[in-house]
């Protein structure tokens, strides 16, 4: 299951987050998408722009979710898509 900050981070469907992007800080909005493999699903936050792995990587640590930019995707240490299987997304 989810813990507290990833918990309300789906409840609210997305995130505002700082990341270093093309040498510069800028603010993000990541997005809680689905992603289907096959009948089941897992959740993501999924961010439309290009952004280096080290900053996925640190983004999905401290989300404790797995994100997903235009170029990679990156899971929170230790974790993998079976951790976030059907997960409910209130609507």
């Amino acid at each position: 299951m989810l813990d507290e900050v990833a918990a309300k981070i789906v409840k609210e469907k997305g995130i505002r987050f700082k990341v270093k992007r093309a040498g510069m800080l800028q603010y993000l909005v990541f997005k809680v998408e689905k992603v289907f493999i096959g009948k089941d699903y897992y959740i993501e936050l999924h961010v439309d722009r290009v952004l280096d792995s080290s900053e996925l990587k640190r983004v999905a640590n401290e989300t404790h979710l797995p994100v997903e930019a235009e170029n990679a995707r990156a899971f929170p240490e230790g974790k993998g898509a079976n951790d976030f299987l059907n997960i409910q997304i209130e609507s």
